[in-house]
């Protein structure tokens, strides 16, 4: 898990070097075709990744971003009307039959179809219309971390495109750089994690950009600490679930730089008001582990990402586990 979060940087240098034709490709069949909406199919950290993809889309193209459940298809054999939508896939292997699937009948209903997947031969690749390879080479470790990061960047370059954002543009030429200097952060990672040796549940929050950022988060701490952690929205955590504060749960907060950045910074303020136990990571000036501000709001989360992933693995290896084997589990998960 450490060693490909570390070859992160490459793999993103890689992957936007060996997609710019696939990219020019999908811009022009985009701007041709202008979907009206977008709904994602993708499950695991791939869906948490689809979160990220989904503000990102909304925020920048104002193009309504909607999450398929795969199971609508597969299991209750209703075929939803995709026709005219934009359908992205997110995958590491591309070998999940239900996501395959749907793929395959919305191309067929006329939907504009886009995989990010790993395994380049994949039925998924296959059964897009468009492709845009994440370019990470194996990934051994059966927690996600240089695949979900691959995943958050493959389609900002269209974004970029569609939007004429010279900006984001940069901060993707940058990007590799910056995410090297983050990965010096790793002996500050580790120790922020020992102060959670011995936590049995903790509550990650965050919103906006973020907010996928955070639901993945949660899961890696499930998968490789056997934490129960649980994703929040900040501004939902208050409408209700702050009521576990009393139980002294501890509290992880993902901060920003953009325009949520505000209202979230007063959320975590009457948290700790309240006497909350909250450490935050992000490029956020007063965040206990602040992260390089990369040039842009849809490439910050990436940087946020990959140090949270250096602090769980440490996480991991001070309590004593393996974070590259967790029991149970399996590299691949196929559903139908």
């Amino acid at each position: 898990m450490l060693l490909e979060t570390r070859e992160a940087p490459q793999v993103i240098a890689r992957q936007l070097t060996e997609n710019e034709p696939l990219v020019a490709a999908l811009v022009q069949a985009l701007r041709g075709r202008r979907p009206a909406y977008a709904v994602t199919v993708a499950r695991g950290s791939s869906d948490h990744a689809c979160t990220v993809i989904k503000y990102a889309l909304e925020t920048q193209l104002g193009l309504p971003v909607a999450s398929l459940g795969p199971s609508v298809l597969t299991l209750y054999g209703t075929r939803l009307n995709l026709a005219g939508a934009l359908v992205l896939a997110v995958s590491q292997s591309g070998a999940s039959p239900d996501v395959v699937e749907n793929v395959r009948v919305a191309r067929e209903q006329g939907a504009l179809t886009v995989a990010l997947v790993n395994v380049e031969d994949s039925d998924l690749a296959r059964a897009a219309e468009f492709s845009l390879p994440l370019r990470c080479g194996e990934e051994g470790a059966v927690a996600a971390t240089k695949s979900f990061l691959a995943s958050l960047t493959a389609l900002l370059p269209v974004i970029a495109g569609l939007h004429g954002d010279a900006a984001l543009t940069t901060a993707l030429a940058q990007l590799p750089a910056r995410l090297t200097a983050a990965l010096e952060l790793e002996g500050a990672a580790a120790e922020l994690a020992e102060r959670y040796r011995f936590a049995e549940n903790l509550i990650v929050l965050a919103r906006g950009l973020n907010y996928g950022v955070a639901h993945e988060a949660a899961l890696k701490l499930k998968e490789t600490s056997g934490v129960h952690a649980e994703a929040y929205s900040a501004a939902e955590f208050s409408h209700g679930p702050k009521r576990l504060l009393v139980e002294g749960l501890p509290l992880l907060g993902f901060t920003s730089a953009d325009a949520a950045w505000p209202a979230v910074q007063a959320a975590y303020a009457d948290l700790v008001g309240s006497r909350a136990d909250l450490r935050t990571i992000g490029p956020a000036t007063d965040s206990t582990l602040q992260t390089p501000q990369t040039g842009h709001l849809l490439t910050d989360p990436v940087a946020c990402a990959m140090t949270f992933y250096l602090f769980a693995a440490h996480l991991a290896l001070h309590r004593g586990l393996d974070p590259d084997q967790p029991p149970l589990l399996s590299k691949v998960t196929r559903t139908r």
